[in-house]
């Protein structure tokens, strides 16, 4: 519900709504409202009613979570549904080092890394130096008098350890982290018998009441005020309840979120030691430059209102469960992967042909294009937890729609300095909406009508456009590799022309063929379905193509699905590391959509904006007699233009 004034808040209205109250009546007619002491009561009254007012607005709004305001009331209702906010998030790195133990006698047999502070960023990153830390010890053989440190995840923050005793005397004893920017995923709670014991239990966090029962060590976390945490443990039903004096430790990183990710260079900070004879000894030589595996990311701010509002009413609906392709695109981002920017998921049966017992998952991240196989593999390992039985989820890769747009923008020269000033008006307006949330997601749509008005309202000389709309999914490629290749634009194919040359790509290598290569299409008499065949030509603009190979594959103009036979490529165009083929097309329709796993997006990079004076307008050409506009579906080349592959037969 939206916010609601359930009573007036406009303290001179209210001010006024008293005095003309005393005005009706008759014992205070002749008084001077304005000019008498009488003026001060009311001020008092009305801010007294203004106050109250406040109040009422204050307690209808804050009691339900789609119209309250304060973090800790939104956080508090999705408390009652049992949702926890997502924390703020350490961005994380992998280092490795290693450390000569030669200069140790005698060699010790294992080194530890000390939990703490690891790494520092080098100089300063940002406008600050940042600290990576460790939240366990990390102990490593010495082999050789080498003990190697591979791979160590270090996170971003400071750990720090807070300590609570139990007092079952007092039922208002709270547990709370003294420090808000906390990381929840890495708290580590152990709890001991009392203060003095040297051995201690490790508690599991838990975030609901199943699998767990008198005995089970669990600690329950909710969010409080001031965005700190509270932990709370078992009352002896659903899970081990603490007994008097037990002594509790946590260990916890403060984060500074996003502003820990991209960092690349590190120099080491941490804290070595070995043990002999019982007494601990610290190494400080040896130690050799450390190593990044992957550059620091994930850091995150904390849950934003907005996002418990969207996020908490859909765990509760999904009951923790994946079953509908709406619990998936709720739990992923909100539980599993909060990295997630847009996500789209769709059940096998839904493909041609089906493919019961699977659901198919495509995310696209909020840094990147493509999800790692490791981050592709957590996801599905933590889905398990939320899975019905005999349904299997795919994580795909991200499939982009191009959209590429080509307009000729006509323009009154007398109301514009000049076309070149107008062409870069129109792309920057026309840049605004392919970065807009309208485009750039699953299932967005391009609004061909709008995209028009978009170009026509950029700069007042502007009299009209003609534009024409071009499909494109970049085909990645298996170098090397006999391997068939479909790809789905999900919208119809329009056909220019049945003698073919209805698609375009980028140039290409094969196996066995020196000159770079082409597809091209010819429609069967149905106008539903075609074949494919490789050509060349001599340069890119060249209309005298050669055939090289026929029935190479076949495209559906209907489905818009373009399928290549086997064949082994061996050298493409290169786009962001990885070897593709870029195939064009048509839209049947202006409107194009992007269905099921297709993340939309308009390329303004590859689209063109051409001015033409308008000479009707302009007083040019009056009579309108040479005036002439350009076809709304030319054919043009007979290849894509640019990145021309480089052969390595």
């Amino acid at each position: 519900m939206p916010l609601v004034n359930f009573a007036n808040l406009d303290f001179d209205q209210v001010k006024t709504t008293l005095k003309e109250y005393l005005q009706s009546n008759s014992n205070f007619t002749d008084y001077n409202f304005e000019g008498s002491n009488l003026s001060s009561i009311l001020d008092v009254l009305a801010y007294n009613t203004y106050i109250t007012s406040y109040n009422a607005n204050m307690v209808a709004n804050e009691v339900f979570i789609d119209s309250a305001t304060l973090r800790e009331n939104v956080v508090s209702l999705a408390r009652n549904i049992g949702y926890l906010p997502r924390s703020r998030t350490a961005a994380k790195a992998t280092i490795s080092f290693f450390v000569n133990c030669e200069s140790i006698n005698p060699t010790p047999a294992s080194l530890t890394l000390k939990k703490g502070p690891v790494c520092a960023t080098s100089g300063t990153f940002g406008n600050s130096s940042l600290v990576f830390s460790i939240c366990e010890d990390v102990t490593v053989p010495v082999t050789d008098n080498i003990a190697t440190f591979n791979d160590i995840y270090v996170y971003e923050g400071t750990l720090l350890t807070s300590t609570f005793t139990e007092d079952s005397n007092n039922p208002n004893q709270r547990f709370i982290l003294p420090n808000s920017g906390i990381d929840s995923t890495l708290i580590k709670v152990n709890v001991s018998s009392n203060s003095y014991a040297t051995s201690q239990v490790t508690y599991a966090y838990q975030n609901s009441l199943f699998d767990i029962n008198a005995d089970s060590k669990v600690y329950f976390l909710q969010e409080v005020e001031d965005e700190r945490y509270e932990i709370f443990f078992g009352d002896g039903i659903f899970g081990k309840k603490l007994e008097q004096g037990n002594f509790i430790t946590v260990d916890y990183i403060v984060s500074g979120g996003d502003s820990g990710n991209g960092v690349s260079s590190f120099q080491f900070a941490g804290k070595l030691m070995y043990s002999r004879n019982s007494i601990d000894y610290t190494v400080t030589s040896g130690i050799s430059l450390l190593t990044t595996g992957l550059q620091s990311s994930g850091g995150q701010e904390i849950e934003a209102v907005d996002s418990i509002k969207k996020y908490a009413p859909r765990i509760y609906a999904s009951q923790n469960r994946t079953l509908t392709a709406n619990d998936y695109e709720t739990l992923i981002p909100a539980r599993i992967y909060p990295e997630t920017e847009s996500i789209s998921v769709f059940g096998g049966e839904d493909l041609v042909p089906p493919q019961y017992g699977k659901v198919f998952i495509s995310i696209k991240p909020k840094s990147g294009d493509f999800l790692p196989n490791l981050v592709k593999e957590n996801i599905r390992m933590r889905l398990k937890k939320y899975a019905v039985a005999g349904i299997v989820p795919e994580i795909l890769d991200l499939k982009y729609l191009f959209i590429e747009a080509h307009s000729q923008v006509y323009y009154n020269s007398n109301l514009a300095p000049s076309g070149a000033d107008v062409s870069s008006i129109v792309q920057n307006n026309a840049n605004k909406y392919s970065e807009s949330t309208e485009l750039n997601r699953y299932g967005a749509r391009f609004k061909y009508s709008k995209f028009l008005n978009i170009i026509d309202q950029s700069q007042e000389s502007i009299t009209s456009n003609i534009t024409t709309i071009d499909m494109r999914r970049d085909m990645r490629v298996a170098l090397n590799t006999y391997a068939e290749y479909s790809i789905g634009y999900g919208n119809r194919f329009y056909i220019h022309n049945m003698d073919g040359y209805n698609i375009k790509s980028s140039a290409f290598y094969i196996s066995g063929i020196n000159d770079p290569l082409y597809i091209g299409d010819i429609p069967n008499t149905n106008r539903e379905t075609g074949t494919l065949f490789f050509f060349t030509v001599p340069t890119v603009s060249s209309t005298s193509p050669t055939i090289i190979r026929r029935n190479v594959g076949s495209i559906n103009y209907t489905q818009g699905v373009i399928t290549l036979n086997p064949v082994n490529i061996v050298s493409g165009k290169i786009k962001d590391g990885q070897t593709i083929v870029e195939i064009q097309a048509t839209p049947y329709s202006n409107d194009v959509i992007g269905l099921q796993d297709l993340y939309l997006q308009l390329d303004i990079s590859n689209s063109t904006f051409d001015t033409i004076v308008d000479e009707v307008s302009s007083g040019l050409d009056p009579s309108a007699s040479n005036y002439i506009v350009t076809s709304s579906y030319p054919n043009g080349n007979l290849v894509r233009s640019g990145g021309r592959a480089t052969s390595t037969t």
